[in-house]
């Protein structure tokens, strides 16, 4: 299984996000989630820029009946619907639109200096791609509350204090992406059957009470005997021979 790379690149512009770029990039990712051959994705930017936010040139002229109408931002969030891993590598700002794309991805590697926030207050508006949700659910209610309600940034180190990354690096941009081309890497060696299935189930468990979420990894865990990779894995293990999965 193979690892793949989305660099966002609009250095004159800090990355900022549109909807022509979106556009792209759901083509991109569509295409490579429907490969076979895709294990797990990485989406990066710049060391000064992983994205500074939304371009505030094309959301500026908008009126409500555009917005609401058109259902503006909404096709930003397609990633959250695939089922391929996706691991966020963040250097520099990470802001607004920024913030929610990392927050999007299964998980978020950055540096110690990247610098998150959700600054729209500032701007007489409040996060409109699921930023309030995801980062609520990252740090809890009150912490949330007073990052949206005061524009305030947030560091590398505080995103991973407070567990909203997973790895932080004290290094540069290149040592924070092969961290996560490595992690990528380990994770597309697996049997796909069984990733989809570990991604399908901690994703649910943001949506579904305690014991609906124990009740629902069970299922889905009792299916992965109906697996060719279960049996695979398994007997792997027991002759302490390597796993050569079908992903079947």
């Amino acid at each position: 299984m193979n690892t793949v790379r989305f660099t966002l690149n609009r250095p004159k512009a800090l990355n900022a996000l549109s909807s022509p770029l979106f556009r792209e990039l759901n083509d991109a990712l569509t295409r490579f989630e429907e490969d076979k051959g895709t294990g797990a994705i990485v989406i990066t930017g710049s060391e000064k820029a992983f994205a500074a936010g939304a371009d505030i040139k094309e959301m500026a002229p908008l009126t409500f009946s555009d917005a609401y109408t058109n259902n503006f931002i909404a096709p930003w969030s397609y990633l959250t619907t695939l089922r391929t891993p996706i691991i966020a590598a963040v250097s520099g700002y990470a802001l607004g639109g920024g913030c929610e794309l990392a927050l999007m991805c299964d998980m978020i590697y950055c540096t110690s200096s990247a610098t998150f926030g959700q600054p729209e207050i500032r701007l007489g508006i409040i996060p409109g791609a699921g930023g309030s949700q995801r980062l609520t659910a990252a740090v809890g209610k009150s912490k949330a509350m007073e990052l949206i309600l005061t524009g305030h940034n947030f560091s590398g180190k505080e995103a991973g204090d407070w567990g909203v990354a997973a790895q932080v690096f004290d290094g540069s941009h290149d040592d924070c992406l092969n961290g996560a081309l490595e992690t990528a890497t380990k994770i597309a060696g697996f049997s796909r059957v069984a990733v989809t299935a570990a991604k399908e189930v901690v994703n649910k468990s943001q949506d579904l009470s305690l014991r609906e979420g124990v009740e629902f990894e069970r299922r889905v865990f009792h299916g992965l005997f109906g697996s060719k990779d279960q049996k695979i894995g398994m007997n792997a293990f027991a002759k302490k021979e390597k796993a050569q999965w079908t992903n079947e």
